[in-house]
């Protein structure tokens, strides 16, 4: 009877063996399939160093997918409560959709148009002329020295939209 019991004891804890093995490589399994992709984090947050742009000329970059817009304001372009200021330099940060129908305006001399509907924005992101019934969106960012991030909600941000939504 004992050589039975041991019998009986192996195959039980060789199920056993064999079921937390095949339980721990499920869990894996399902861990890598609930987490993002690389491609998807990476695409989270963006870095976009400010010193290097050319005042007057706006550049534009990709954050998830969308067109951002970053204009270094000259010394002439009007001042808005919607300006980002690091340092002495005034920016314009927006997401480059236009509030219409998404589609994404050109820079023109000194606004962005829309060639969707005609719709202008100045170089504030402010629309001024056309269907557009809002300023181009604002792209959460947080400064970090002479860089932005996007993705992330500084405080610059946060003044920003309140100022926006006033």
């Amino acid at each position: 009877m004992s050589k039975e019991t041991n019998r009986r004891d192996f195959i039980g804890y060789s199920f056993a063996a064999v079921a937390a093995v095949g339980g721990a490589a499920s869990l894996v399994g399902m861990k890598q399939a609930w987490d993002p992709l690389p491609s998807v984090l990476a695409g989270g947050f963006t870095e976009i160093e400010l010193s290097n742009l050319k005042a007057g000329t706006p550049e534009t970059f990709t954050w998830r997918g969308k067109p951002i817009f970053v204009l270094k304001k000259s010394a002439d372009m009007e001042k808005a409560d919607r300006d980002l200021v690091v340092g002495e330099d005034r920016f314009t940060v927006a997401i480059g959709l236009c509030t219409h129908l998404g589609c994404i305006p050109a820079w023109k001399k000194d606004m962005w148009k829309c060639a969707c509907h005609g719709g202008e924005f100045n170089a504030s992101a402010t629309q001024t002329f056309g269907p557009p019934p809002r300023p181009l969106d604002l792209p959460p960012f947080s400064v970090k020295g002479t860089a932005i991030t996007l993705g992330e909600e500084g405080p610059e941000y946060k003044a920003i939209a309140a100022a926006m939504m006033a």
